[in-house]
């Protein structure tokens, strides 16, 4: 009976659940655990790799001591299964006390010592999606103010084992709740994942006024195939998605693998340039005590990371799907600059994909284009001429276009020259002319 009259008393209410935090006015950007390293609860015998707070502090370690956090990478994530199987005797969320014996208390100010910031897993269900204690309607509010108190950052609200009026309810009012503890806590719904991830059935205006960031579809998994999914599925989807996005609201196509054991050095490159099209949150999930060199170049490329957190804050759209197989994105940036990405989705050798950026729509003018991933600067680009760009099989050529012409052309130029002082960006210039090949 007392659940029946909250849910018709929320169902009635006529507060408003409008999240206003100001937070994440770019997309976020840190480290996660869960598609690395799971559910593995098992310390015993995999004491490096299962969840608990020493894994959790040794990422801390490596985003503050590797140059991570310089970079942007500020979160530190906990997923699933870091509960105990129980409520405490006051009915709140407690960790297992054998993986954090310190508490999520401690292991906030030890990720807060180092400049970072900590976000949680909860699930609005009867349990987590991997069956730990769930978070309810009348436990929604006790567990945002647990969280507070403990100094948590981010909270990811799933929605495993929960039905759709639940839902309907208790992710308007997880916000309401955060925002009722007096703490800065940015808001991550998984709500449109469970309602199949487009309108009518997912309320995307309404999602902007109550999340920050919100995932829409299936997990990632560690393999080509599952990115090439998810970029099929927001490209085609793209007309009701990227209106959703801007700053302090984010669609989620989900983590970054790049640097486990499924994409190759191309396919990784694609990950990321794509992603930074989209204005997805960047948030590796990975190990960062054992990343190769090639990985580590993709994540921490600056401009990429440039590009995804661009200020303006519109997400990026695929422009063309070729019957050659390459998929060509677009993004428009702050000062008139431009970001495109020709991915290909072919499987037998390096092909040349030849365009020009009056084909690709862009105004008449004068560009310049620094290749993000060699550090080639092209001068001498205007609209009409033709260039031929060489992409790998599952691999991009990702450009960052700025026009020389608008105006003043000195300034202009020298605009170019301050982002690349900005980002510490190096680079060798290469003209062009009506039929170089680059």
């Amino acid at each position: 009976m007392g659940l029946c009259w909250l849910i018709l008393l929320l169902a009635t209410s006529s507060a408003t659940y409008a999240l206003d935090n100001g937070l994440l006015r770019t997309p976020p950007m840190g480290w996660m655990a869960w598609e690395r390293f799971r559910c593995n609860v098992d310390c015993t015998n995999d004491p490096k790799h299962c969840i608990s707070e020493n894994l959790f502090r040794d990422m801390a370690d490596r985003l503050s001591e590797d140059g991570w956090r310089e970079l942007g990478y500020e979160y530190i994530m906990i997923d699933d299964c870091w509960t105990s199987m129980q409520r405490d005797k006051d009915g709140r969320l407690q960790p297992d006390p054998k993986r954090f014996p310190g508490g999520i208390a401690s292991l906030a100010r030890y990720v807060h010592d180092r400049g970072l910031k900590l976000g949680i897993y909860a699930d609005m269900g009867f349990q987590t999606c991997m069956g730990y204690p769930g978070t309810n309607l009348s436990t929604i509010h006790m567990d945002a103010h647990t969280f507070a108190s403990w100094g948590v950052d981010f909270l990811k609200f799933d929605g495993c084992f929960s039905s759709p009026v639940e839902q309907q309810l208790g992710y308007p009012l997880m916000s309401k709740a955060l925002n009722s503890t007096g703490r800065p806590i940015a808001y991550s719904c998984s709500w449109p994942c469970y309602r199949g991830g487009l309108p009518p059935k997912v309320n995307y205006t309404l999602l902007g006024e109550i999340c920050n960031v919100w995932r829409n579809w299936y997990d990632v998994q560690d393999s080509w195939d599952s990115i090439q999914s998810i970029l099929d599925w927001f490209s085609n989807n793209q007309d009701d998605l990227q209106p959703a996005a801007g700053p302090g609201h984010w669609n989620d196509p989900d983590m970054l693998i790049i640097g486990n054991f499924g994409l190759s050095i191309d396919q990784s490159r694609a990950q990321m340039a794509v992603w930074a099209i989209m204005a997805a949150p960047l948030i590796m999930s990975n190990d960062l005590r054992s990343l190769e060199a090639d990985a580590r170049a993709v994540l921490s490329n600056k401009l990429a990371i440039a590009i995804n957190q661009d200020p303006l804050g519109i997400q990026g759209r695929r422009i063309l799907q070729e019957g050659s197989h390459v998929d060509v994105y677009w993004r428009p940036l702050s000062h008139k600059a431009s970001a495109l990405v020709f991915l290909s989705r072919r499987q037998d050798m390096p092909y040349r994909y030849r365009t020009s950026l009056v084909k690709l729509n862009y105004p008449a003018g004068n560009y310049e284009a620094y290749d993000v991933f060699s550090g080639k600067l092209v001068t001498g680009l205007k609209t009409t001429t033709p260039f031929t760009v060489t992409i790998n099989p599952s691999g991009v050529f990702m450009w960052y276009v700025y026009p020389t012409s608008y105006n003043d052309k000195p300034k202009s130029h020298s605009r170019y020259r301050l982002i690349h002082k900005k980002y510490n960006l190096s680079f060798s210039e290469s003209g062009v002319g009506p039929h170089r090949v680059l």
